[in-house]
Parts: structure tokens; sequence; C-alpha cells
């Protein structure tokens, strides 16, 4: 699958999906980096066929609306350490890809996927 993780997660996260065999950008790997619009974001992953990765809430109301990012990973996990994001997101990517099949919208929460229709 190909991703674009979003600023508020860690480039790791997008360094272990590579690893992973999967095709994965950060907004760090972006011409303007961090400092990328939503719009911005939601456009090169809608021209790259990628999932937008995001905590953002914003990306969620955007895409129920406007249908933009056409793909989304929302992350709700709260408070946790990034080794156990990293370990949460590997351990539910067979299951993504399952998900995604079914929805353009998946929510990462502590206890299981969410798949919006």
């Amino acid at each position: 699958m190909k991703w674009l993780v979003d600023a508020q997660l860690p480039k790791r996260l997008s360094e272990r999906l590579n690893l992973l065999g999967h095709d994965s950008v950060h907004t760090l790997e972006l011409v303007r980096g961090n400092r990328s619009t939503d719009s911005e974001i939601a456009a090169l992953a809608d021209e790259n066929d990628r999932i937008v990765v995001s905590k953002d809430r914003d990306f969620l109301d955007s895409h129920i609306v406007n249908g933009v990012p056409r793909k989304l990973l929302w992350v709700t996990l709260g408070n946790i350490s990034n080794n156990d994001l990293l370990d949460l997101i590997e351990q539910n990517l067979m299951q993504l890809a399952v998900a995604f099949g079914e929805s353009d919208c998946i929510e990462l929460t502590l206890t299981g996927i969410r798949i919006y229709k």
C-alpha cells in the first residue's frame, strides 16, 4: 500500500512502513515539509493514490464532507509512545489492508479498527 504520513506522526512510522515493503512518504520529505497545508497533503496523496495517515480530525471532517483526501487512516490512539504506535500499526497492517478494501476511511483506535462507510 502507499502512504503519506502527516506531521503529527513520527517519521519513523513512514520508515517502518517502507521496511515492511510499503511505499511511504512523510510530510518532512515534501517540498514544504511539515509546513505543507492539509489541502496540499490531500492533493498530493490523491494524485499519487496514497492513504493519508493522520491524527488530525480536520482530515476526517474533510473526507466526510468533501471526499478529500480520497483515502484516510485516522489515528486516535491517544498519548502512547512512538514505539507502541509503530507496533500497533505493524500488528494491524493486514486488517487495515482488508478494511481499505471495504472503505476509504478507517480509524485506528486502541481497541481496534473502525470502518467508516
